[in-house]
């Protein structure tokens, strides 16, 4: 079974939390921003441009969101490196698919967790199965649905 990587690394992203989620002015965030729309923020190269003052800025939002490692993965894997940037057209499909991946990202972690704790044999077990299940397919099988290509 392969083991997903649930770190981020915003350098394989296409800086779709930046894009993608909507926040209100407060004191997680400095200003409002709607969903789909581009943080001010965000340069011309998908760079924060205030990424080393975010707390002292007003982002604190920023420094707390993790998505556990999909957006690398809706970019990389899911959209083969392509971006919005270059396709705009792939904004809606990359937001869905990260909202997916997140979720499924931050309940694989749940389970690595879990796997720490002192479970009996059948929760273990069931720790595992739950893991198959949100762990996708091996490289070169179809996946069931092609709904983001």
């Amino acid at each position: 079974m392969k083991r997903e990587n649930l770190e981020a690394d915003c350098s394989n992203c296409a800086a779709l939390c930046c894009v993608v989620f909507a926040f209100d002015q407060s004191e997680s965030f400095a200003i409002d921003k709607a969903a789909g729309e581009v943080c001010p923020n965000l340069d011309d190269c998908g760079q924060c441009t205030v990424f080393a003052d975010r707390t002292t800025l007003g982002f604190k939002g920023c420094i707390a969101y993790d998505c556990y490692g999909a957006g690398q993965r809706v970019t990389q894997e899911v959209f083969q490196g392509r971006s919005w940037r270059q396709d705009p057209r792939l904004m809606v499909p990359m937001g869905a698919a990260l909202s997916v991946l997140r979720r499924i990202h931050e309940q694989l972690m749940l389970l690595r967790t879990a796997a720490d704790l002192p479970l009996d044999a059948a929760e273990h077990s069931q720790a595992k199965d739950l893991t198959r299940t949100l762990t996708p397919r091996p490289a070169g099988r179809k996946p069931a649905c092609r709904c983001f290509r």
